[in-house]
This record gives C-alpha cells, structure tokens and sequence, in this order.
C-alpha cells in the first residue's frame, strides 16, 4: 500500500506542472501555400506568442474547394476543426448546414473576447452577416478584382503606359496597339467568372441572380444572360479569336505569365499584390477595374471574393474561448493593416485602412488602396452587395465550361450564358428543395 501511494504522489508530481503549463489547443484549416502561407503561419505564431493560455495549430488544407469538402467530411467523421476557411461562394452552403456550425457573433458574445462589429467595412461585413445584421462567419482574407498592368510591356509595343484605361472601350484600344506593336499577350485573366461575370454585373449594376442575387431567398434564378453581360463576353470572344486575349485557365494559372512578364493586361484580384510584388521584374503597377461606359454613365462598385473563417460546432466551451480571442487578434488594427500591406486583401476593418493610410502605405505604392475605393466608393445596390447562392462552387464549374466555349468559338456568348441559365437553375431548384 506505502509503495502504492508513493507511485501515486509521484504521478501527480509528475502531472500537475504539464497540467498547469497546459494550452488550450484550437484548429485551425486553411487554403493557403506559398507565400500568403506563410504570412498565415506568421500571424498564428504572433497570437501563440502573444498569451500563455491557447495554441493555434494551423494546417493547409489544399484549394478552397478541396479545404470546404475537407470540413464537410471531417464533421461527418466528428473530426471537425475549430476554425474553418470558406470561400464566398460556399457561404450560402455553410448556412444551410445547420448544426455544423456556430455563429461567429454568438462565439464572440460567450468568449468575451473583444469583438466590435460596426467596426468592420459595411460591403465586407455584409456578405457574411444576416438580414438582422448578425456576423455569422469573420471575414478575413477579401479581395476584389483590379486591373494589373506591366508598364515594360506598353512600352515595348510602342504603347503610352499611362494612356486611360478606366473603360473598356479604351481597353480594347490598347489591345489592338499592343497586338499591332508585337505583345504576343495583351490581355490574361484570372478567375474568370468571379471577374467577368460576378464582378462585372455589380460593377455595372446589373443582377446576375434574382431575389438581390440570392440575398432576399432560396427560390433565386440565375440572370448572367442578361444583354450587358452578353455583350461583354461577346467582346473578349472577339478579342480571344483576334488573339488579343489569351486564356490560361479557370482559377489563377494566368497570375505566371503576367508575373513573368509575358502579358501587358492581367485581371486579377487585389491580392494578386503579394505575388507580383515578390516575382516581377518589371515596372508594374494597378488600376481600377474597366467598365463599359456604353453599359453605365459610371461604375457601381466591385464585390468581394476570398473567404472568411466560420467556427465549427461540437466543440468544448473552454476551446471556443481560445476560438474567439484569435478571431479577435487577427482583426486588430496592426494585424489587419499589416496583412493588407503584405498581401493586397482589404483591411476588413476601418481602422486597419485608416491605420495603412496614416503609415503613409499607399504614399509609398501608389495604387494600392484602388481596392478599398472600388469597394466603398458607394453604398452597394441590391445587384452590388454580392451574391449568395446555393451550389455555387457547382454552378461556377458550369460557368467556367460556357466560358470556354465562347472563348473557343463553339458558342456565341448568348448561347453559352442561356445554357449556364439553364444548367444554373436546375442546381438553385435542388439546393432549395433541399433546405426548405
């Protein structure tokens, strides 16, 4: 019995210093590789740095497609992650999911970590809240689409590097300069529904869903083949045929060439930034987004893209503290401003944006704070404040399909937009049918 309790006390002399000195452990899964990566890890050992309580661990989980279906299956298993990287357009689908997931304002509420929600910019907190105004998931990394351009490449071809390029029509100028004085890629795009469809209906003020693009309701009908949109694709058909545009891929494979070089034009989101600020040796610099003037006396305002972090449930109490003070952490002013600097997303709250602009940032890299214009430059419309569909990530597969059609010339665009429409649709009727 003396051996016993004497093996017992050793035990509990052993634990009780691991017990006092243990942290509260939170997950934390992610999209991101190269170096948004790293800024990502960088940020998660700032805040494991910054207290003794709670350790972040964080972990790349593939594209944003790969990392929303890995929270799916991880929750079916009940091996969910705490904190969970979604896409946009996978906002409606996390909504939907019910007990899969708790709202970040209620999080917030019972962490008791400091969360202010006026104090996010209204078109990004607006995405991700409630028709009451209620966060549901933090925004955390938001882009919007900006026109890139390689002012080496003009010049090359006997172009004016500065020559107005806010409307489309003007772009289409330079393109037929650049082509003329040899660039063998005047234009390349990234994300091309995201940019030429999503964006440019906002941008334009134009719906691209019924039901204010899915906001209002589930019974929602896809509205991209609308005459706006039709002529714009129209127009790069024409341009793709005449060898003006080039496309490279649906997602961001046309980021290399711009970066390297090749390409004078690139549509690209705002957080193509980190990318070519590390790999261009050329002079570059960004403009805003082009409309059509024929379409809109001026420009609306663009939408976001990128992803915000939803908590996931089934957790303990003690580790949705730890949740809500890094969610915390990563919107302090210093936090955000320097990831805005560092990877050209949005400051996604005010102070971080006043904070990058009192530091003399945007001074520094003329250009740089288009991004925040274009997006706060007017109250978003009912077509403007962004777009929430049901099987969205389903439905830009179609899209992507339709545009290279019209690209390769084996659709006009009208006839690719109305069978998008129509494939489109029949996707809305299951997902609502589903969720009624």
């Amino acid at each position: 019995m003396k051996k016993q309790l004497l093996g017992l006390a050793a035990v509990s002399t052993i634990l009780t210093p691991i017990a006092a000195s243990a942290q509260t452990e939170v997950q934390f899964w992610h999209a991101f590789t190269g170096r948004l990566g790293e800024l990502v890890a960088a940020q998660v050992e700032e805040f494991n740095a910054s207290q003794s309580d709670y350790t972040v661990v964080q972990s790349h989980k593939g594209n944003y497609s790969e990392t929303l279906n890995a929270g799916i299956a991880a929750f079916r298993a009940q091996e969910q992650p705490h904190i969970l990287m979604v896409f946009e357009v996978g906002t409606a689908t996390m909504m939907s999911a019910g007990g899969a997931i708790r709202p970040v304002y209620e999080v917030m509420g019972e962490s008791g970590a400091a969360f202010d929600p006026d104090a996010y910019i209204g078109s990004v907190k607006g995405y991700y809240t409630t028709t009451d105004g209620d966060m549901l998931s933090l925004p955390f990394n938001s882009s919007t689409p900006v026109l890139w351009v390689n002012r080496d490449a003009f010049e090359a071809a006997g172009v004016d590097p500065d020559m107005d390029l806010s409307t489309w029509e003007n772009v289409g100028g330079a393109l037929d300069a650049l082509k003329a004085g040899g660039s063998e890629c005047p234009l390349v795009t990234a994300w091309q529904s995201w940019i030429h469809l999503e964006n440019f209906s906002a941008y334009h003020d134009v719906p691209f869903a019924s039901q204010d693009n899915g906001f209002a309701g589930l019974d929602t009908e896809l509205m991209l083949n609308g005459p706006a949109q039709v002529a714009h694709l129209g127009a790069m058909q024409q341009w793709a045929q005449d060898g003006k545009f080039i496309y490279t891929g649906r997602r961001n494979e046309g980021g290399a060439n711009f970066r390297s070089g090749e390409c004078a034009l690139f549509t690209e989101s705002s957080a193509g930034y980190a990318g070519i600020k590390a790999e261009a040796e050329f002079d570059f610099e960004v403009r805003p987004l082009p409309y059509w003037k024929a379409v809109a006396d001026e420009p609306q305002n663009t939408i976001i893209g990128g992803a915000s972090l939803w908590v996931m449930a089934g957790h303990e109490a003690e580790e949705y503290k730890g949740v809500g003070e890094f969610l915390s952490f990563l919107s302090k002013a210093n936090v955000q401003a320097s990831w805005h600097q560092n990877t050209g997303y949005l400051p996604i709250t005010l102070e971080a944006g006043d904070l990058t602009k009192s530091q003399g940032f945007y001074d520094a890299n003329p250009g740089t704070d288009i991004a925040v214009m274009q997006m706060t430059a007017k109250e978003p419309t009912a077509n403007s404040k962004g777009l929430r569909l049901g099987s969205f990530d389903q439905i830009r597969g179609i899209i992507d399909e339709e545009l290279e059609a019209i690209w390769s010339g084996d659709k006009t665009a009208q006839e690719a937009m109305d069978s998008a429409k129509e494939r489109g649709d029949a996707l809305l009727r299951r997902f609502e049918s589903a969720n009624r």
